[in-house]
């Protein structure tokens, strides 16, 4: 999988040309490259998850408008299985959307700072990111454990049991946006350290 490039990092150079002005040959592949891309390959499977569980979440509400509205018929049961799908989704497609680069940016400044200026900034963003990450790994799992010794279950007739199943999506995420976090530390390690040696020839 190839190493993407986040907004403002400096572009992956590319391998350089033979004596002869020839083909390039590829470079060495480094230890990093490899990890990073299982990092990423991992938050690509999140993506694909989470965009199945957005159409699922798109046709349960439309099926749940359609016979309200239409027969006169409502479920506890679906209505809450919607909220469960849209948590699924925001914490589960966060680490991915990051990954993408579509989160929100503020580039008033950062557009004119100097290439290693932007990667202080970016290292000092990710390792916020991954320590507030950890925070709330650190925070839910008690809160997942205890819905799961009482074997929590919806407060209304007719809901959906098991709700510590939903609360152990929160975990999980966070999980998944720290790991994301550790790829994009590495990348941007790679990405300097490739402009560094450019610099350099």
């Amino acid at each position: 999988m190839r190493l993407t490039t986040p907004p403002g990092a400096p572009a992956a150079l590319p391998p350089q040309g033979g004596a002869a002005g020839g083909p390039a040959e590829p470079g060495p592949r480094r230890p990093l490259d490899g990890v990073v891309a299982r990092i990423e390959a991992l938050i690509d499977l999140a993506g694909v998850a989470t965009l199945y569980l957005t159409l699922a979440m798109i046709g349960l509400v439309a099926l749940n408008v359609l016979l309200r509205y239409t027969f006169s018929f409502g479920s506890v049961w679906s209505q809450e299985l919607e909220w469960h799908l849209l948590a699924a989704v925001i914490l589960l497609g966060m680490s991915h959307a990051i990954q993408r680069g579509d989160n929100v940016r503020v580039d008033v400044f950062y557009a004119d700072f100097s290439p290693r200026r932007k990667f202080i900034v970016n290292i000092a963003s990710d390792v916020l990111l991954l320590l507030i990450a950890l925070l709330f790994i650190k925070l839910s799992l008690a809160y997942v454990g205890q819905a799961y010794a009482i074997n929590e279950t919806s407060a209304d007739p007719g809901g959906i049991p098991f709700r510590w199943a939903v609360k152990g999506l929160i975990p999980l995420g966070f999980g998944l946006l720290a790991l994301q976090t550790v790829g994009a530390l590495l990348r941007q390690v790679i990405l300097e350290k490739q402009r560094l040696e450019a610099a350099r020839v």
